[in-house]
């Protein structure tokens, strides 16, 4: 299943590395990188396709999928994988005198990447609603923490180690590092309402609720235009699948504790024992020998 196109479809397509990008989708329609940073809340992590319209976690899916997109065409771009990209052509060979050092290397090409994210992620929102700025606001916001988090590396030449002459180049940030700000965007998603044209009562521009005056979100702020359902408790209608059994940190101060997570109804304690191999060493001749170590843990899950 893909999001925008099927695989059979991309010669039909003007963009170059197709296959690729829906490969890609389909890995971030799951938010895999989400259980990867321990997204920890009562919200379970959902495909773009099944969170609710408009809310704060919508806005995270569209503004990852996006960053996304980005990363990986850039890094395919770097590494020679597709070939209407490559190196950053704007950066070779200038010379930064004030700061002592000349590009070098293969400078990722991020904005080729961005570029590719604009055409092919925001394709789908053809529809002139509320939602359609929503999410492309959100897109624009995920490319543009990619953006700016992009990291200069340097290398020195020189005799005897000594730093004569230095090439820079620019790199892309872990994904990780991404989704780290992301997530923290997510807890301070803005909730804004849409300002309509006066003739034609079109959605033009998003502002601020609740503020006097027009003032917009900045660029980078993840936004919502729908409160999210209560993730507390299990509700086909919103497809919330509750907290109970959740496993939660009894310590935590934070969304993955048990207070915030079990949503005040408590846990349960639970204690095994833990079993592994250790201080293996290798036995003349030829065979490792290990000794089994234990442990006694506890696991906490919601009530």
């Amino acid at each position: 299943m893909s999001l925008w196109c099927r695989a059979s479809d991309c010669p039909l397509l003007l963009f170059d590395g197709c296959s690729f990008i829906v490969t890609l989708l389909d890995a971030l329609a799951d938010l895999r990188f989400s259980r990867k940073t321990r997204f920890s809340s009562t919200w379970p992590c959902c495909p773009a396709s099944k969170c609710p319209p408009g809310s704060r976690e919508a806005a995270f899916t569209y503004a990852i999928t996006a960053a996304g997109v980005a990363h990986a065409v850039t890094a395919a771009c770097s590494q020679g994988n597709m070939s209407q990209c490559g190196c950053d052509r704007e950066k070779q060979g200038y010379y930064n005198q004030e700061e002592g050092w000349k590009w070098g290397g293969c400078s990722a090409d991020i904005k080729y990447g961005i570029e590719f994210s604009r055409k092919f992620v925001d394709a789908r929102e053809i529809k002139k609603n509320a939602r359609r700025l929503m999410n492309l606001h959100n897109n624009e916001a995920g490319r543009k923490v990619l953006e700016e988090r992009m990291k200069l590396e340097c290398k020195c030449h020189g005799v005897s180690g000594s730093c004569t002459t230095k090439t820079c180049w620019t790199t892309l940030p872990k994904f990780r590092e991404i989704g780290y700000v992301l997530k923290d965007k997510y807890n301070k998603a803005v909730h804004v309402e849409v300002v309509r044209a006066s003739r034609l009562r079109q959605p033009t521009f998003l502002k601020v609720k609740k503020t006097p005056g027009y003032q917009k979100p900045l660029e980078t702020d993840l936004v919502y235009i729908e409160r999210s359902p209560n993730y507390c408790e299990e509700d086909a209608k919103t497809g919330s699948v509750g907290t109970q059994g959740r496993l939660c940190n009894r310590t935590s101060p934070h969304t993955d504790g048990c207070d915030l997570m079990c949503c005040g109804r408590g846990y349960n304690t639970h204690q095994y024992t833990k079993v592994w191999q250790c201080n293996c060493k290798f036995q003349w001749c030829c065979f490792v020998k290990c000794n089994t170590c234990s442990e006694r843990t506890e696991v906490f899950t919601c009530k």
